[in-house]
């Protein structure tokens, strides 16, 4: 089970991510985020980051050629779309040859019926909230998480949306995504991260899939 701690915003909490065994880190571009990254000011750190951990920019509505300059970024592994881009945007974004996960806000299962028409090398599944792009704690539909499963087996899902060290092993063996993403479920305020919740939650969700925890060690998303 691959672990993706969004929301990070500064090496310190980086760092302490990585230690406690993420896969992957996500970093939110999206300036009307609480969390939000200037990746140009942190570049500096985001360089440094062990190689074997994915980085994620995560973007929201941007205009494609910023999503692009991005995505260009040495140190940017993937660009994870959580906004309304649509499928000719995913897929020029694509084309560059850099990873795209497209996040996707279900309320009915008829919102799946895109997934076909993005060239996305996953997609993210996450509550719907009105207005706000992530982050919002709102439990993610696990119904329409496994009715994604169901419909599309071939296509790597990562699980997000109100997930939290108490409910993740839940959710993980009720979906059995790919791997699993979270922000606001492990942290001491918004925009830092709560240690202690960090190290639970990636051990729950290990647990969760049937695997021991893999603490203190990195690995590649």
């Amino acid at each position: 089970m691959r672990v993706k701690i969004c929301g990070i915003t500064c090496a310190q909490d980086a760092h302490a991510a990585i230690a406690l065994g993420a896969d992957a880190l996500g970093f939110n571009t999206w300036r009307g985020s609480k969390r939000s990254l200037d990746l140009a000011a942190a570049g500096a750190w985001l360089r440094e980051l062990p190689p074997f951990v994915a980085r994620v920019a995560l973007t929201v509505n941007a205009p494609l050629e910023e999503a692009q300059r991005i995505a260009a970024l040495g140190f940017v592994d993937a660009v994870q779309l959580h906004g309304d881009e649509d499928a000719p945007y995913c897929e020029a974004l694509a084309s560059g040859g850099r990873t795209v996960i497209k996040a996707l806000r279900v309320r009915v299962a008829d919102d799946l019926a895109v997934v076909p028409s993005f060239p996305a090398a996953s997609f993210l599944i996450d509550a719907h909230v009105a207005g706000l792009f992530g982050g919002t704690g709102v439990p993610v539909d696990l119904d329409l998480a496994r009715e994604f499963r169901r419909r599309f087996p071939e296509k790597p899902l990562i699980l997000a949306g109100g997930l939290n060290p108490e409910n993740v092993a839940r959710a993980v063996d009720a979906v059995r995504p790919y791997a699993v993403d979270v922000s606001s479920g492990v942290e001491a305020e918004p925009g830092r991260k709560d240690y202690r919740l960090v190290k639970a939650f990636i051990e729950a969700a290990r647990s969760g899939s049937g695997q021991p925890s893999a603490s203190g060690a990195n690995r590649a998303c």
